[in-house]
C-alpha cells in the first residue's frame, strides 16, 4: 500500500508498555502507521484534535476520562473509526465493551494477559482484522443511537407454545449497534422466534444479550442446547458456537455445535439460515445487516428458495456494506431498507409469510 493511502493511527492507552506493544504491532501491519500514543483519555482527545488521525484505538478502563467518555466525545464531535481495546476479564468490562460498540466503536480487540510481544503475538491477526474493518467504515452508517430507552418487557408467551415462524438475523462489524436499534423496535406481538448470529468471540455474546434484553420488549438471551423455540423470544448464538434449528414431532429446538468455522467465523449465519429454511420454509424471514465478508448470502438464498422473506440493510446505513452487498447480489431481497426501517420490514414479512401450520418438514426429523 502506498504511503498516500497509509492509515494514521492514534493509540490511547494508560499502560505505557501496552501502548508501546500496540505501536510495534500496528507499525508492522502493511498500510497502517501509529502517529502517537496517548497516555490517557484527556491527552488522547487533545491529540485527536491536533493530529486528526484516521483511526483511533482506545482502551476502555482508564483513570479520569475513560474509554466510554472519550468514545462518546469522539463520535459526537470528531467522528472517525474507533477500535476498542478491552481486557474484558469481568462482567462489568464485557458490558462496557458492548456499550462501546453500541455507541459507535467499529470493533474491539481483547487484550491478552501480559504486556510482552510474545503474549500479544497471537493477537496480531485480530488487530489487523479490526484495523482493516475500520479502514472501510462508512461513518455515515455509524451514527449515535438516539438515546436507547429501557423497555417494558412483553408478557411471556404461554408455556409450551411452540414457534411456527422464525426470523434469522446475521450481523458482523457494526452489528451490536445495528442490533440495538433493530431488536428493540420489533413489536412485542411478533408471532415468530427470532434467532441472531453476531460474529463475536466467547464471553461477549452474554453481555450483548443482557444489553439487548434491557432495551427490547421481547425477552433476549443466549441460546442453550436443546431449548424449544417459542414465538416472541430472541435467541442469540453464543460466541464460538454455531447455532442451528432442528425440527421434531414436538416442534423446533436449538442445536449448538463446535463445527469448523465458516467464512473464518464461528458462529456463522449461513448454517442457521439454511436450517431455518429447511424447518420453517415459507414461514421464515432472513435478515442480513452490516458486516464484512459474505456470511448470510448463501443462507438467505436458501430461505428465499424455500418461500421465505428477505430483508437486507441498505448501503447508506451500513457501517460495512459487505455482507448486505453480497446477500443482495446473490439472493436478492423483498425489502432493502435503512436501519431504522428494518424492524418494520421484518414484522410486515412475518405477517405476510405466517399461517397456523406447524414448522415445515417437522414430522419425523430429529
Amino acid at each position: 500500500m502506498s504511503s498516500e493511502r497509509e492509515r494514521r493511527v492514534l493509540v490511547i492507552d494508560d499502560n505505557a508498555l501496552l501502548g508501546a506493544v500496540l505501536r510495534e504491532l500496528i507499525d508492522a501491519i502493511d498500510g497502517f502507521r501509529v502517529i502517537a500514543v496517548a497516555k490517557d483519555g484527556e491527552e488522547g482527545l487533545r491529540m485527536v484534535h491536533q493530529l486528526d488521525p484516521d483511526i483511533v484505538t482506545l482502551d476502555i478502563e482508564m483513570p479520569g476520562v475513560d474509554g466510554i467518555a472519550a468514545l462518546g466525545y469522539i463520535m459526537s464531535e470528531l467522528p472517525r473509526p474507533v477500535v476498542m481495546v478491552s481486557a474484558a476479564t469481568t462482567r462489568g468490562t464485557v458490558d462496557l465493551t458492548i456499550r462501546a460498540l453500541e455507541l459507535g466503536a467499529v470493533d474491539f480487540v481483547r487484550k491478552p494477559s501480559g504486556t510482552t510481544m510474545t503474549a500479544w503475538a497471537g493477537t496480531r491477526r485480530r488487530i489487523e482484522e479490526a484495523l482493516r474493518a475500520a479502514a472501510q467504515v462508512n461513518l455515515g452508517g455509524v451514527g449515535m443511537l438516539a438515546r436507547p430507552r429501557l423497555r417494558t418487557p412483553a408478557p411471556l408467551a404461554p408455556a409450551s407454545r411452540r414457534a411456527t415462524a422464525a426470523v434469522a438475523i446475521a450481523s458482523s462489524t457494526g452489528g451490536p449497534r445495528a442490533l440495538a436499534e433493530v431488536v428493540p423496535a420489533l413489536p412485542a406481538t411478533l408471532d415468530a422466534a427470532v434467532l441472531v448470529v453476531q460474529h463475536m468471540p466467547p464471553g461477549f455474546t452474554s453481555g450483548l444479550a443482557r444489553r439487548l434484553d434491557q432495551l427490547a420488549a421481547l425477552p433476549v438471551h443466549e441460546a442453550t442446547e436443546g431449548e424449544a423455540l417459542e414465538p416472541g423470544r430472541v435467541y442469540l448464538a453464543p460466541g464460538g458456537r454455531h447455532m442451528t434449528v432442528v425440527a421434531g414431532a414436538d416442534g423446533a429446538t436449538i442445536h449448538l455445535h463446535d463445527g469448523p468455522t465458516q467464512h473464518g467465523v464461528r458462529p456463522a449465519a449461513d448454517p442457521l439460515f439454511a436450517s431455518v429454511a429447511e424447518v420453517f420454509g415459507e414461514r421464515s424471514v432472513g435478515v442480513v445487516l452490516t458486516g464484512m465478508g459474505r456470511d448470510g448470502a448463501t443462507g438467505l438464498k436458501a430461505i428465499r428458495a424455500a418461500g421465505g422473506g428477505a430483508v437486507v440493510q441498505d448501503r447508506a446505513t451500513s457501517v460495512i456494506y459487505g455482507m448486505p452487498a453480497v446477500a443482495l447480489a446473490e439472493a436478492g431481497a423483498d425489502r432493502t431498507v435503512a436501519l431504522p426501517e428494518v424492524a418494520n420490514a421484518v414484522a410486515w414479512l412475518v405477517l405476510q409469510h405466517s399461517d397456523s401450520g406447524v414448522p415445515r418438514r417437522a414430522e419425523g426429523r430429529r
